[in-house]
Formats: C-alpha cells, structure tokens, sequence
C-alpha cells in the first residue's frame, strides 16, 4: 500500500522520506486543493496524509471502501467531516503534542506587545519621532488578570508561562468545574471570563460550539482597556465584531495569528488599525516544531500501515 500525501506545501518531505524509507513504505505527493481533485486523483488508495484538501462527506463517500484513514498536518481537523469519516470507518488522525512552546510563546510575545504597544511605538518612533507620550496609556502587567480560553495542551503551557509574570490567572474550559484551579489558573464561567480579564488569549479547538464565540456583544462585556489574543483557529473571533469593538474603542486591541479566512489580504481594513497586530498563523512554527510535525505525521500512516497502535487517534472507528 502507497501513502499519499494529498498537498503539501512545504519546502520539501525529506523528513517524511526518512521515515517511510525505515518503514519500507511507498509514498505519493499530489497537491489536490478540492474535492474533485481527491475524487479523481486519489481513488484507490487508502492511507493518506493532508494538509488543507478538503475530505468532506462527498469525498469520504467517493473514496470508499479504501480509504482508511486520513492524518492531518497539524493539530485542527476542520478540514474532515468527522462525523462521515467514522460512518465510513475512516481513522482520523492528527499530531495534537508539537509546537506547543511555540505557540504559547506567540501569545507571550502578542501579550507583550499589546500591553507595551511595541509595534505601535516602533512604527512611531521609525516613520514619526522619538516621543514615548504616543504609548499613554500603558498598564503594569503584574497584578493584571489574564484569561485563558480553552486549557488543553497548549493553554495550560501558556499557563505555565505567565507563572512568571505575577498575574491572576482565570480560565473557561467546559471540562473542568467552575472553582477547581488547573495549573495555576482558576476555572470560571465565560460571562466572568469575559469581564474580569485585562487580556484574554485564546487556546481552544474550533467546533460548533466555539464558533463565534467572540462576537461583538461577547466583547462588548470586556473591559475597554482589554487585549484579545488569538493564536488557535481561525473562526472563534467574529472578525467583523472585532472591527467594530477595535474601532469604537470597546476594548483597547488585539492580536491574531489566525482568520476566518487564510490568507487575509493587504488592504483589510482590520490592517488599517493601529490598536491591531497580525501575524501570517505562523504560531506554531520554529525549525524544531517543523521537524516535529513531519516526523510524526509520517510515523502515524507508518504505523497504521503496519498494523500497529497509533498514537493519535481523533475519532473511534470500529474495525
């Protein structure tokens, strides 16, 4: 049986190669961006790794009975019917443990420079003049409250990152209780979230009960000196909202590393704002974290080729 990677748009896959070479394992590259690509291209064939093509119902239905399962690049699956794929006894799989620093990290930095408005003064000082008053007003982070939205993997590594910055750490995730506290950080409801936080970075999944979740009356319960963080998906933001909340002052800024849709282009007007940093969802990116993604996707089709226990199970199929 081959491997077929359905895109890929990295630089190469010598590190999937290495791997599939000690598996003894054939592989495939095709750069299929639609449905119909995977339905003309890829039946037949039944393990696969994917970056953005879309396995929707349609295509699931269309390489059945021998697809048998799909990994994903990363660690969101929206680009799968879930539901389908395990109608269809398609393994899912994704790698949910690489770039987790990276991507708290990300957060630290975008905290940082909304809070001492870095990219704001360095624009300033660069094309305007020398004159720290443009930054005024700029708030002391100790003592600040910093919430978390979502505490899985990377929420609580953030977590663990302002230990060191002497904030109160308040966290939503539906899985705790309210009250029990969770690497540091205490569990609320979204409601207190939402007000008590002087900035709020989001680390959840994107699902139906994600989406929009952050819309312009959810934000309009923030406080108006409040930085927005959002480094996990794309869609959790009401984009639109945001604009309306950045632009009359309802809170003091935000930071993205993902959108509703990728790319976002020069000349949206969310560029326009100066209380409005944006980074190309490079979050989860450093040389290592690379390196990381591709050894372990490959090693999860490796290991589902061979028959033996993946690590990294999204949906439970039965066999």
């Amino acid at each position: 049986m081959k491997i077929i990677i359905t895109d890929c748009d990295h630089a190469n896959l010598d590190q999937e190669i290495l791997v599939f070479n000690k598996c003894n394992a054939e592989y495939e590259l095709k750069q299929c961006k639609t449905e119909e690509d995977l339905i003309n291209q890829c039946k037949g064939y039944s393990i696969f790794i994917n970056q953005y093509a879309p396995f929707t119902r349609k295509v699931i239905e269309a390489l059945s009975p021998e697809l048998k399962q799909v990994v994903r690049y990363g660690v969101g699956v929206n680009t799968i019917d879930l539901d389908a794929a395990t109608e269809f006894g398609v393994q899912i799989c994704n790698v949910p443990d690489y770039g987790m620093n990276e991507v708290a990290d990300q957060a630290v930095g975008m905290m940082l420079a909304l809070c001492r408005k870095i990219v704001l003064m360095n624009d300033y000082t660069k094309h305007e003049k020398w004159d720290y008053t443009k930054a005024i007003k700029v708030f002391r982070i100790p003592n600040q409250t910093v919430g978390i939205y979502g505490l899985g993997r990377i929420g609580k590594t953030f977590a663990k990152r302002m230990g060191g910055f002497g904030v109160k750490l308040i966290a939503c995730d539906p899985i705790y209780k309210v009250g029990d506290v969770i690497n540091g950080a205490t569990i609320v409801d979204f409601d207190t979230l939402l007000k008590q936080s002087d900035v709020l970075s989001i680390h959840a999944p994107f699902d139906e009960t994600t989406k929009h979740a952050f819309s312009l009356e959810s934000i309009k319960k923030m406080k108006p000196t409040a930085f927005l963080i959002n480094v996990s998906r794309g869609g959790i933001i009401e984009e639109e909202g945001l604009y309306t909340a950045l632009t009359q002052n309802v809170i003091a800024g935000a930071a993205l590393d993902v959108v509703e849709v990728e790319p976002m282009e020069v000349g949206s007007k969310l560029f326009a704002l100066d209380n409005f940093i944006v980074s190309p969802h490079m979050a989860w990116y450093s040389e290592e974290s690379a390196l990381e993604l591709k050894t372990k996707v490959a090693e999860e089709a490796c290991r589902f080729l061979n028959n033996e226990q993946i690590h990294y199970p999204v949906n439970n199929i039965n066999k």
